[in-house]
């Protein structure tokens, strides 16, 4: 690999994210906020280091005999692309030769996140898993097609009929992982390019389509609705089904958009959703 393609740092780590393979864990959690990272470790009982490079904080250490490294993306699918890769050239490519390890290594990524419902049945303060996540923002776009899943395919075609002003995808959530989380609701997560009028927020700008949310919410596939919207899930479930991870993503639904409704104890409604998580992992 050309080294304008895989850049790495003269101590050995990958460009971004500035770590070295043997500093990152099989089992990954995901937050977009830096700030979240100790939120999480806080119930690790060792953390071997730490790491800021950017808006990418990461701490891997141990609870019980479980490493666990913890990483904050930063906000929106153009940093998950970058995540996504690196870690997956961490976990694959050997650095001193540059070439693919002849032994895949699969990681378990796993998304602690924020999201807003757009389902009257999905309330504030819920945390729901993202079973099939629909992405508006593009990045799988520029990557070559896999084959569709049966269910990736069902709700590609719905989309298709509902005639959406950008081009989309669909990807799946791991169903082992699935079934370890099977006691939390499950939804189908809309993921965009941003907060404001990608997500249909007008504050002095008006977006393109005032009723985005209302034809979005109405579509149904075997029963199942849109319910939540955010900006990474779809990107980490597409990145990871292609380079051969695990993925899930946890949300805690801080907001309805349909109510105008947000939550008044956003902080407690993420930590609990950090510790079910950890519980599931562990």
């Amino acid at each position: 690999m050309k080294d304008s393609e895989l850049i790495v740092n003269d101590d050995g780590s990958i460009y971004h994210l500035a770590l070295r393979p043997e500093e990152l864990a099989d089992t990954i959690i995901t937050v977009g906020d830096p700030d979240r990272v100790e939120l999480v470790t806080r119930h690790f009982d060792t953390i071997e280091f730490t790491r800021k490079r950017r808006e990418f904080v990461t701490q891997t250490g141990w609870i019980g005999k479980q490493r666990i490294t913890c990483l904050s993306t930063g906000m929106g699918s153009g940093n998950v692309d970058i995540v996504l890769n690196e870690l997956d050239a961490l976990a694959n490519i050997d650095f001193t030769t540059r070439q693919h390890r002849s032994e895949p290594r699969e990681l378990t990524i796993v998304r602690v996140g924020t999201s807003g419902s757009i389902r009257e049945d999905v309330a504030v303060d819920d945390i729901l898993v993202s079973g099939v996540a629909i992405g508006l923002e593009g990045i799988m776009l520029w990557y070559e097609q896999r084959e569709r899943t049966p269910t990736e395919e069902a709700w590609h075609q719905a989309l298709e009929d509902v005639h959406l002003p950008l081009d989309s995808y669909v990807s799946e959530s791991n169903g082992e992982l699935m079934n370890r989380f099977s006691d939390l609701s499950v939804g189908v997560t809309l993921t965009t390019a941003g907060f404001y009028a990608p997500q249909s927020r007008s504050i002095r700008l008006r977006p393109m389509e005032d009723d985005f949310l209302n034809r979005l919410s109405n579509i149904e596939v075997s029963g199942q609705f849109i319910t939540n919207i955010e900006m990474e899930t779809a990107a980490i479930y597409g990145l990871s089904r292609a380079l051969g991870h695990r993925a899930l993503s946890i949300n805690a639904i801080l907001a309805n958009r349909l109510s105008g409704a947000f939550s008044t104890s956003p902080l407690k409604t993420v930590t609990q959703a950090i510790e079910y998580t950890l519980d599931r992992l562990i």
